[in-house]
């Protein structure tokens, strides 16, 4: 579609602001180097060899997605960022104050306006995971890297901190870890020096569950959030993008984003 909100203080709009696409010619340069064992970061913190999980593995047409109506999502509700901070780990510690530009990006909560209507709302905004993650282009390790499912994530041991993804990505997405890291969840580890995202909570979604922001938008009964498999033309997901008028952010950058909007 041509409408086009712009988030303040970002300079990135949704479909139709006419920015050159992404070039994909490099696609493919690191991709040997995704598949990863896997590894003791700290005692009791394993980074999974996330591209060998059954997910990717035996659903290569499978793709995860999430559709966010921004019409239910109420203004000032940030139960969403609450439960990804909570679920993660990433939220300040007890007494500490991060230094501005340096809080992590899993998600936030941004107001965008219209400019051709006029209407304001307000939206939840993460990493897109995108089909052609410009991330994954430009990282010179292969940290950066995208699951046959669709999921892109990031490897913290062999991240080297350059934080090239971090330019790349149009959406302001992903967030460098100044500070060291206490208390780390086994199932996502994170390091001081290395850079990171969301995930949608792919630790769940191997087992069969939903991230932890769909389980809070629901459970607060604003129930905003659709995630699912995009893949397949039957699943709700699908059926809800098929049927009413959606975008995507800067999806004119033909990055192809999995996360779509209702507005």
């Amino acid at each position: 579609m041509s409408r086009r909100v712009s988030d303040p203080g970002k300079g990135n709009g949704f479909a139709g602001s006419g920015a050159a696409p992404v070039d994909a010619a490099r696609r493919g340069f690191m991709a040997g180097g995704a598949a990863f064992a896997a590894t003791a970061l700290a005692p009791g913190v394993t980074l999974m060899a996330y591209p060998e999980s059954a997910g990717a593995a035996n659903a290569p047409a499978r793709r995860w997605g999430m559709l966010i109506d921004t019409r239910l999502c109420p203004e000032g509700c940030t139960d969403c960022v609450t439960a990804c901070s909570t679920e993660f780990g990433w939220g300040p510690a007890a007494g500490q104050v991060p230094r501005p530009g340096t809080d992590p990006q899993w998600i936030r909560k941004i107001a965008v306006k219209d400019p051709d209507t006029g209407a304001a709302f307000s939206l939840p905004v993460m990493c897109q995971h995108c089909a052609e993650p410009p991330c994954v282009d430009v990282c010179p390790t292969g940290a950066s890297f995208k699951r046959a499912d669709g999921i892109v994530l990031v490897d913290r041991h062999i991240c080297i901190g350059c934080r090239y993804c971090m330019m790349a990505c149009p959406y302001k997405a992903r967030s460098f870890v100044h500070e060291e890291v206490q208390d780390q969840k086994p199932y996502a580890p994170r390091g001081k020096g290395t850079v990171e995202g969301c995930t949608l909570c792919v630790h769940r979604v191997d087992r069969g569950g939903q991230p932890a922001c769909v389980e809070a938008c629901a459970a607060a009964g604003h129930n905003a959030m659709i995630f699912g498999d995009l893949g397949d033309p039957g699943s709700e997901i699908s059926r809800r993008v098929a049927a009413h008028r959606t975008t995507r952010i800067r999806a004119d950058l033909g990055t192809d984003p999995g996360i779509h909007y209702e507005i």
